[in-house]
């Protein structure tokens, strides 16, 4: 499978109880961040420019997907192995996704002409090894048995935005409004994440024991690359230790992971007709 840009390997170490939380002021609606983050901002900001291909020109970020939605972002889900699932375990992926998905929305709301304070974001699809695995009344969900070129269940190409990125899914059977921009791909007994424009690949057990949790962290981190952050393996910013594209350092989307994103939407809001 291929990836357009940052793709993580996020390792699921544990998190100490005493890693410090992050104050959140993100009251200001143009660019003035924290002067304490001006330093670390403008060094993570040239470092991508830096060691992203075409980071300007890449036309797939999250954030284009979501202003060609309209605020509306599908995903279709990638389940790997033969563990059953329910139909209450469907609901609560869908309530799970959309949860993590809206707290990168909520730092961006307000910011700067960013259009939305909430995304709609629906699952439409799984793709299993066989139907049977999936319990319970499937009417509302399309079912993909089709897979990638390793033998994993995986959603229909002809669906996926990922390899449509000219929105043409006129060879998709579910139909346009049923195409999907984002999979989430579980994974079982896989350690740590990775993601990008393609979505997010997790652990399998991960998520199920998380499912309910305020901040699935990992699935967090790995939505940041899907908004076009880096990670930060081999460097630190100046003065800033704790954040959640930083593995293993915070739970949850910190304030200078918020100025992350906002300093991508700055420079990129150019290019839609807002």
């Amino acid at each position: 499978m291929k990836s357009a840009f940052a793709v993580s390997a996020l390792l699921s170490t544990g998190f100490a109880a005493s890693i410090p939380r992050e104050r959140r002021d993100l009251g200001e609606t143009t660019w003035n961040p924290p002067s304490d983050l001006v330093t670390p901002l403008q060094e993570v900001w040239d470092h991508e420019i830096d060691t992203y291909s075409d980071p300007l020109g890449f036309k797939n970020y999250g954030f284009d997907q979501l202003v060609d939605g309209k605020g509306k972002i599908n995903y279709c889900v990638r389940w790997e192995g033969t563990t059953a699932v329910t139909a209450d375990i469907r609901n609560q992926t869908e309530t799970a996704i959309r949860k993590a998905f809206n707290k990168w929305i909520t730092v961006l709301a307000g910011f700067d002409g960013f259009p939305y304070t909430t995304a709609d974001v629906n699952v439409v699809g799984w793709a299993v090894k066989d139907k049977s695995i999936l319990e319970g009344d499937v009417s509302d969900i399309q079912v993909y048995t089709d897979t990638d070129s390793g033998g994993i269940p995986q959603c229909s190409e002809s669906c996926g935005r990922f390899f449509h990125q000219d929105n043409d899914y006129s060879g998709c059977s579910a139909g346009t409004d049923r195409h999907y921009d984002q999979s989430l791909w579980l994974t079982p007994d896989f350690e740590g994440g990775a993601g990008g424009d393609w979505g997010q690949r997790i652990g399998q057990e991960y998520f199920l024991e998380n499912i309910k949790t305020e901040n699935i962290h990992i699935l967090l981190h790995e939505l940041g690359h899907t908004f076009a952050l880096d990670d930060f393996y081999d460097w630190t910013p100046t003065g800033v230790t704790n954040f959640i594209m930083l593995s293993g350092s915070s739970m949850e989307i910190t304030e200078f992971d918020a100025w992350m994103a906002r300093d991508w939407w700055r420079n990129l809001k150019s290019r839609y007709s807002l």
